[in-house]
């Protein structure tokens, strides 16, 4: 693969043979030449589970002390005595059966949908489309409740949803290049502790098989799996 010469660069600033701190890795990467944008800071967890066995899959959501400098745009299905709520606690599109029907026809321009258990059947409906996005409402993502204004603002403040992919690889935002490098590493301890106390029961052998920190255009440190020193 062709890389660019910004791209180069940054990989010259890596020892690809070192595990860096989260610490080193955040001092790291805000050191590196800026993209014209305000880039993402990813990680990415590769574990040591088995992905086709539902007891071990991972999924939940968790608080990031200081979010992830992205803004959300929320949408909400609920009944029509809801509606004022949603929109009073930030929800971007808020509605019903119009919202469904709306969705039906391909509209798609929001990052999170949440819909309250009550209208839930009526999502259902939703399953093909919602589904192969990531998109679909599901208890376990916090993304079916009945607590439409908790949720809505704790989504919009820093809350995040996390689950393996096929390959038993988690992937999450934790904040921005500018970002501090004490709120990165807040950020990374938040997610990391809730990655290993989520350890599946039917896990064997090395759970944490490595962990790598990159920016949304620059390539991936390595950061130490096991026996972390911030």
């Amino acid at each position: 693969m062709k890389r660019g010469k910004r791209y180069i660069e940054k990989m010259s600033l890596i020892d690809s043979k070192k595990n860096y701190t989260p610490s080193e890795g955040a001092s790291l990467l805000k050191s590196m030449k800026p993209a014209k944008f305000d880039e993402s800071i990813e990680i990415h967890f590769r574990l040591g589970i088995d992905p086709k066995h539902a007891d071990q899959q991972l999924r939940g959501t968790l608080d990031l002390p200081h979010g992830t400098g992205k803004s959300v745009k929320i949408a909400v299905i609920t009944t029509p005595d809801r509606f004022e709520d949603a929109r009073k606690s930030g929800a971007d599109y808020v509605g019903g059966d119009d919202l469904i029907e709306k969705i039906q026809k391909g509209w798609l321009e929001f990052d999170l949908l949440l819909a309250t258990p009550d209208v839930m059947s009526k999502v259902a409906k939703l399953g093909r489309i919602l589904g192969t996005k990531g998109l679909m409402p599901n208890p376990k993502s916090g993304t079916v409740t009945a607590d439409l204004v908790q949720s809505v603002r704790s989504f919009k403040t820093g809350k995040v949803e996390y689950r393996n992919d096929k390959t038993g690889i988690v992937h999450l935002i934790i904040g921005k290049v500018s970002f501090g490098v004490e709120q990165l590493k807040e950020n990374f301890i938040a997610v990391y502790e809730r990655i290993l106390k989520e350890k599946p029961a039917k896990s064997k052998g090395n759970y944490l098989k490595s962990i790598t920190l990159c920016s949304t255009m620059g390539p991936g440190i390595k950061i130490e799996p096991q026996k972390l020193r911030w």
